[in-house]
């Protein structure tokens, strides 16, 4: 009898336990058809490709509960590639931090995106995904007069190894982050990440704005000749939106600036303004974005226009269409993840057109 009690009590806590802890598996699956024309030498790509829509990402995340409002999570959160089935093979890059919360906010410690990009990239109609995407956050370094070849991983400032981020709660509307990601160098910073933002969200308004600098590491002039540089590259970004119900108004300001030690410094401003609205059982968006290259005097021009159609709350077709008009010395390309290896920038002063129809299935 004892023996029966002693195991129930055992069972007991343990569920108890158990009760506070939770693992989820989540992820994202998209996959469809893609084609680009003047992508490589005036030919074009078509093919399958990934992410047209969403990012395809396989993911883990869970949570305890600590008491008096504490709590202890992780994420673990990769990218997948529907179309190839990721052939070079599968890791964490995304996501992979460890976290604590509680009415203070919630630091988060690994590697992530950055606070100040989490926040602004999501007034992209298109969620930074697929041919439609503002492309703002582009590693301009690659292309300026310097003919700066960064070497510093995430240039791009979308993500940060090494971070220690810190979100706040809500204020009545208010919120904020933080984020410094060390650079880990025995000399030198190159790497070193901070940043953040603030934002308000009340209703159908919502804006914030972010600033980031990461220091830098590269070379300057022709590959022969090349001499080693450091600076940083800063980007002050501001996004808002509107919802008027039956559309939603959306618009980023962007500009970042590479500071050379020594060569002074370069601007890239980018620009988007979109609307959307519900259609049916989906959602149609068109968005345009200028990318006022300053460094090269160049410009280029993007519209974009998609539908979503939601077959269930998990499950969606979509198709977007997407035109980028160069000018000068502009080579920018449309962004269709894994079409092949020949997708490129259609040339100084081309354009490009792309379609993409695929589906979309989140778990």
């Amino acid at each position: 009898m004892k023996k029966s009690l002693i195991a129930l009590a055992v069972l007991a806590a343990s569920g108890a336990a158990m009760a506070q802890s939770s693992v989820t598996l989540f992820g994202i699956v998209d996959t469809g058809f893609a084609y680009v024309d003047n992508a490589s030498g005036n030919d074009s790509v078509y093919g399958l490709s990934t992410s047209g829509n969403a990012t395809s990402r396989l993911g883990f995340r869970g949570v305890e509960d600590l008491g008096g409002g504490l709590k202890a999570g992780f994420w673990l959160e990769g990218e997948i590639f529907g179309d190839d089935g990721n052939s070079k093979g599968f890791n964490f890059q995304r996501e992979s931090t460890v976290r604590l919360s509680g009415n203070f906010g919630e630091v988060r410690l690994g590697r992530e995106q950055t606070p100040s990009y989490r926040k602004t990239s999501s007034y992209d109609l298109f969620g930074q995904a697929g041919i439609g995407q503002f492309m703002g956050w582009s590693d301009w370094g690659t292309n300026s007069d310097f003919q700066t070849r960064v070497s510093t991983a995430d240039a791009s400032n979308i993500r940060a190894s090494n971070i220690v981020s810190y979100y706040t709660p809500n204020f009545s509307g208010f919120t904020g982050g933080l984020g410094y990601g060390f650079d880990e160098q025995v000399s030198g910073k190159n790497g070193r990440y901070v940043g953040g933002f603030v934002a308000y969200d009340n209703g159908p308004l919502s804006i914030a704005v972010s600033y980031d600098q990461r220091e830098l590491l590269g070379s300057v002039g022709p590959v022969a000749t090349a001499v080693p540089f450091t600076g940083s590259r800063d980007t002050l970004t501001v996004g808002a939106s509107y919802n008027l119900n039956v559309v939603k108004l959306s618009t980023i300001l962007q500009q970042s600036k590479y500071k050379i030690d020594g060569a002074g410094s370069e601007k890239f401003n980018a620009y988007a303004l979109g609307a959307s609205a519900p259609l049916g059982a989906g959602e149609v968006k068109l968005q345009y974005a200028l990318y006022d290259q300053k460094a090269i005097d160049s410009k280029a021009h993007q519209i974009s226009l998609g539908y979503v159609h939601n077959l269930s709350k998990r499950t969606a077709l979509y198709g977007t269409v997407a035109y980028l008009k160069n000018k000068d010395d502009s080579n920018l390309g449309l962004a269709a993840k894994n079409l092949g290896s020949n997708l490129t920038g259609p040339g100084a002063g081309e354009n490009q057109t792309g379609v993409q129809l695929g589906i979309r299935h989140s778990f």
